[in-house]
């Protein structure tokens, strides 16, 4: 079980690690503690194993969901913004993921008093799967400027996810990111100490400063803060990501073959991802999300025991005391970040393409033609958002949330609404990143 635990930690930990680094990026410093973000992944998936009943075996890492948010927050500048350094902006984002976690209550609440089909019947692939797509395809250009700062890396980065997702074999498969990330930052050490510099002059590693680290430290638990342009900005990305949810509460009822959304209920599920997700963010982590590539390892693995999740749990509480690790993680590469982030943004936009495959959602219907095209020329056409005052307020909608309102109102509106959810148990889930 010890061994099981352990692989099950290194399936979670690339994508796990990658947010905060992508997060620190944005902001400009260090705002997002990996060692946060290791102890809140932990005690996450722990609540969360209380709240279903220790019944599903699913592990709760980093959301790549709301990295969109961080970077819309990180450049607002309207209202309370406009004084604030992008710094002092990120307590308000982890105000706006509190609100979001909340909002998984909400929906629990819903699913619980009147079925998951009748709520699922609002929220189609139609409406979701677009919203998804512009999560990732906003953040395109962040990719291309981290990796623009040294191509070689981010071309090494970029060619080990590719290989590894396409050739690798049993748990390599499963690690893409994190084998990436070793593979890559080797790479550049090598580099480092031949003398090679970035093509501007600068040195690849300005600064690797992990020996000074304390063997042993408390993770940083800043408070969040609450503001409501960034509560608008956030909360709509959690109808995507309690889409995402769903779906995997699926997968991985079809890899145990039990029916986790019956028992112990999608509604339980909800309200452990949600807690746990506000939880976090209340003291300055990130949003959670049930991980894939940890349902890749049960399908691996065949050892479906939830003990095994709550082991592995443990050893990312464990992994949070050491800030030893995450200083030698902080020192990667820009160029590096830009790489992965090359698959991993590109790789949210195709979810929401798949999404709508999967769903044979029918694009001849003018109907889902309509609402789909509104909600990306919505999600992508309004980089300064709409700003407007309330109650003496000024609030900024961002384009994501515009996009979700308009979609969800455009579907309840249109006539032809004949989206029916439905669950399937019988066949094995294709391994899938998060």
């Amino acid at each position: 079980m010890l061994v099981l635990g352990i692989q099950h930690v290194f399936a979670m930990f690339g994508a796990t690690v990658l947010v905060p680094i992508l997060v620190n990026k944005y902001f400009g410093g260090e705002v997002l503690s990996i060692q946060t973000t290791l102890f809140f992944a932990g005690t996450g998936t722990l609540l969360f194993h209380f709240f279903t009943k220790f019944k599903v075996p699913a592990f709760l890492g980093s959301s790549f969901a709301y990295l969109g948010g961080f970077y819309t927050i990180a450049n607002l500048n309207t209202g309370n913004f406009s004084t604030l350094s992008k710094i002092e902006k990120f307590p308000y984002a982890c105000g706006g993921i509190v609100i979001a976690g909340l909002v998984y209550l909400i929906f629990a609440g819903f699913v619980k008093i009147i079925g998951v089909r009748k709520v699922m019947h609002f929220l189609p692939p139609v409406v979701t799967a677009p919203i998804i797509m512009c999560i990732g395809l906003s953040l395109a250009p962040s990719a291309v400027k981290s990796a623009s700062s040294n191509w070689l890396l981010a071309i090494v980065a970029l060619a080990a996810v590719i290989f590894f997702n396409i050739f690798g074999k049993g748990m390599l498969k499963i690690i893409p990111i994190l084998m990436s990330v070793v593979i890559s930052y080797a790479f550049a050490l090598v580099l480092h100490y031949l003398g090679i510099r970035n093509p501007d002059g600068t040195p690849i590693f300005a600064l690797i400063n992990e020996a000074s680290a304390n063997f042993l430290s408390l993770p940083p638990f800043p408070i969040c803060k609450f503001d409501l342009s960034a509560i608008l900005v956030i909360a709509p990305i959690a109808l995507a990501s309690i889409m995402e949810h769903i779906g995997d509460m699926s997968a991985i009822s079809a890899t145990v073959g039990e029916n986790f959304i019956e028992n112990p209920g999608v509604h339980r599920t909800l309200i452990g991802d949600g807690l746990a997700t506000s939880l976090s963010a209340f003291f300055g982590g990130p949003a959670n999300t049930t991980y894939g590539e940890n349902t890749g390892v049960l399908e691996l693995s065949q050892v479906h025991d939830p003990k095994v999740i709550r082991l592995a749990a443990l050893f990312a509480v464990a992994l949070s005391f050491i800030p030893k690790v995450s200083q030698i993680i902080t020192s990667m590469p820009t160029a590096i970040i830009g790489g992965i982030s090359f698959i991993l943004y590109g790789m949210i936009s195709a979810i929401g393409v798949r999404n709508i495959v999967e769903n044979n959602v029918d694009f001849t219907n003018s109907r889902n033609l309509i609402i789909a095209a509104v909600i990306l020329v919505c999600g992508l056409g309004f980089p300064e958002g709409l700003k407007f005052s309330l109650f003496n307020t000024e609030i900024t909608l961002t384009s994501l949330a515009i996009a979700a309102l308009i979609g969800i109102f455009l579907n309840a509106i249109l006539p032809g609404n004949d989206y029916e959810f439905t669950e399937s148990y019988s066949s094995k889930p294709s391994m899938k990143n998060t």
